[in-house]
């Protein structure tokens, strides 16, 4: 490690383990690193306690984090925000993780740049959320990343209402999304029915797009934290 890594302390909200309650590792055990911070001000956003400038963080160093995911056990890494691509140094966490064997997943809202994370032996598979109209703040997606995209990416439409549904098909249209990696349509939670959105699917025959529901916000209470 450099002088830095020993050093510089990441503004880490909150690190637990559970199991991922989404995406295509859903059901499976892993650590969750969430950095504090947020550009985005989403109107369902469960985890705005940890978006503010003044959101309560434990400063932790690399060689910390890393001794913490080694004591778990759990192969699975999640760096979560908040937007932790807003983190300085974010690139050197996401390859001291692979370097440590770890399979590392990013999560992104979808308004921040991936670019400077491609091509890089240790790039993250990064599961991008696109703001539909019922977040408030579609306007702030970085279009480009649709670009930099690859398999193992996911791309996540969380849908408000089925106004909701219709903009993300258009996207997925739009975008050519359809093969070029994982989709997921994913209800606000209480907002939308689900088997309204699976009608929808079969209305449309969408073969490569999945309806995913948060697991952990059925096993435990939806707002609960570490979990």
């Amino acid at each position: 490690m450099t002088t830095d890594d020993n050093t510089y302390t990441y503004p880490v909200a909150e690190i637990f383990d559970s199991i991922n309650g989404e995406g295509p590792l859903a059901g499976q055990l892993a650590v969750f690193i969430r950095m504090k911070g947020c550009n985005l001000s989403c109107g369902y956003c469960d985890t705005a306690w940890a978006n503010g400038p003044d959101a309560p963080c434990t400063p932790m160093t690399l060689e910390q984090i890393l001794r913490r995911t080694e004591q778990s056990g759990i192969l699975n890494v999640t760096v979560t925000g908040g937007e932790p691509l807003l983190t300085p140094r974010i690139d050197r966490l996401f390859q001291a993780l692979a370097e440590a064997d770890r399979h590392v997943e990013a999560e992104t809202n979808g308004s921040v740049p991936i670019a400077p994370y491609t091509g890089k032996a240790w790039r993250p598979s990064f599961a991008m959320d696109y703001k539909l109209p019922g977040s408030g703040m579609e306007d702030a997606m970085c279009m480009e990343n649709f670009f930099h995209l690859q398999p193992a990416d996911t791309v996540k439409f969380v849908c408000a209402s089925m106004d909701d549904m219709e903009r993300g098909l258009a996207v997925m249209k739009q975008q050519r999304l359809m093969g070029r990696c994982r989709l997921y349509f994913s209800p606000v939670f209480g907002s939308i029915d689900p088997k309204d959105m699976v009608e929808f699917m079969k209305a449309h025959r969408l073969n490569m797009v999945n309806l995913q529901l948060q697991l952990h916000k059925y096993i435990w209470p939806p707002q609960m934290r570490g979990v």
